[in-house]
């Protein structure tokens, strides 16, 4: 049985970052991932919206450099609610920062971490079929072209999605809510000039939201209630840029053409735990969340800046066994309330923006009203979603690992 210091479930960012990060330790890293594409994927097309500590951390994994070249800074967000004056605007420079994040498609991501991972095994295509776990370590059997091999690692890292199979096999509890609504995605062009700037507005079924990726190209991310989604999707191209132009109104400019669309039903889910014997669960297995503030695969970076610190601080002081309990107890610590805090978070702004009680319309206009007047409140929400509130890792501040 080959034995291993570390086996990732899931080689997608999140798993390929964590193995990125460790390189600079002499572990041994396997990456198992049930689809055959290279791992990280290089032709995925979706688009990710990183803020400024995930910059930070690629930068002290010395890989922004790579992903730099192909993303789209956002200096300025606008925030507004249809049918309502109320309007907040979050500029780069409240903060003294470059960009609030930035735009990439995730195959840009991959192509930075991939040069990054020569030394981590790779089994792929191949699933997950049974873990055992022991005192002193894990095994994990996987079926890989009809033959079934077995190995073992001291810390299994869970990191294999949404309805993850990994927290399933280990009874580990998720709690998940559908939130009765579906995402619209596509590229859309306008005729004017971005000029750096998200939008996010709110509407009466759900956010829209618009991220710059190129000169006179966004991002959408359209929110909208179940029974709606079919007849959007039947519209032909001009009618749904009037539709979506009605909605969102004509602060972006003109909205003049779009790609295919693309519908996900939306959902929250979070496991229960962190950790358990020899387990970490990060990414979408840990937290899956609803995309209106973008926060989903930030948070997943920050669980892997926060684990690489803990494993290098444990390896750099003669703790080798990196699945040991004081380890992941450490982690669980620094991480649990970033956890706790961007979900409730997230799930606040849909449950308060997504509903058409009136008093409650009001009410959010006017606190859309208070954010702008208010710069101490303005820059704690800012700070929150431009992740520096987290825990201050070494990556999340920037630097190379120990």
């Amino acid at each position: 049985m080959e034995q291993f210091d570390i086996v990732v479930v899931g080689g997608g960012l999140v798993g390929a970052s964590l193995a990125a990060c460790l390189r600079h330790l002499p572990l041994k890293i396997a990456i198992i991932e049930a689809n055959p594409q290279a791992v990280p994927a290089e032709n995925d097309n979706r688009v990710i919206a990183l803020n400024y500590v995930s910059r930070r951390i690629f930068e002290g994994m010395n890989v922004w450099h790579n992903i730099e070249p192909q993303a789209e800074a956002i200096k300025h967000i606008h925030v507004s609610n249809r049918g309502h004056f109320g309007i907040a605007r979050l500029p780069h420079h409240l903060l003294n920062l470059p960009a609030l994040g930035y735009v990439v498609r995730a195959k840009h991501i991959g192509k930075g971490l991939h040069a990054s991972l020569e030394a981590t095994t790779v089994i792929a295509p191949a699933q997950v079929t049974q873990i055992t776990t022991q005192d002193d370590s894990v095994h994990i059997e996987y079926q890989q072209q009809d033959q079934t091999q077995t190995l073992s690692a001291r810390l299994l890292i869970a990191a294999d999605g949404a309805n993850s199979q990994i927290c399933q096999q280990l009874n580990i509890p998720i709690h998940s809510q559908a939130y009765d609504q579906t995402a619209i995605v596509t590229n859309i062009t306008v005729d004017q000039s971005h000029q750096n700037t998200a939008y996010e507005r709110f509407t009466d079924t759900g956010p829209i939201a618009l991220l710059p990726v190129a000169d006179k190209q966004f991002s959408l991310v359209w929110t909208v209630q179940h029974e709606e989604v079919d007849a959007i999707q039947q519209l032909d191209e001009s009618a749904f840029l009037n539709m979506i132009q009605q909605q969102f109104g004509w602060r972006a400019g003109r909205f003049v053409a779009t790609e295919p669309r693309f519908a996900f039903p939306l959902s929250l889910s979070y496991s229960e735990h962190l950790t358990t014997q020899r387990t970490v669960i990060m990414g979408n297995a840990a937290h899956t969340l609803h995309p209106v503030a973008g926060q989903g695969f930030n948070l997943g970076l920050r669980d892997v800046a926060s684990l690489a610190e803990v494993i290098s601080k444990a390896w750099e002081h003669g703790q080798h066994d990196v699945g040991a309990d004081g380890l992941l107890h450490t982690y669980a610590s620094y991480q649990s309330d970033d956890q706790k805090t961007v979900t409730w978070l997230t799930d606040g702004l849909v449950q308060v923006f997504s509903n058409n009680f009136t008093p409650l319309a009001a009410a959010r206009n006017l606190g859309l009203l208070a954010l702008d007047a208010l710069p101490p409140v303005k820059k704690y929400l800012m700070r929150q979603m431009t992740g520096l509130n987290s825990y201050p890792s070494n990556l999340a501040r920037g630097r190379k690992m120990l």
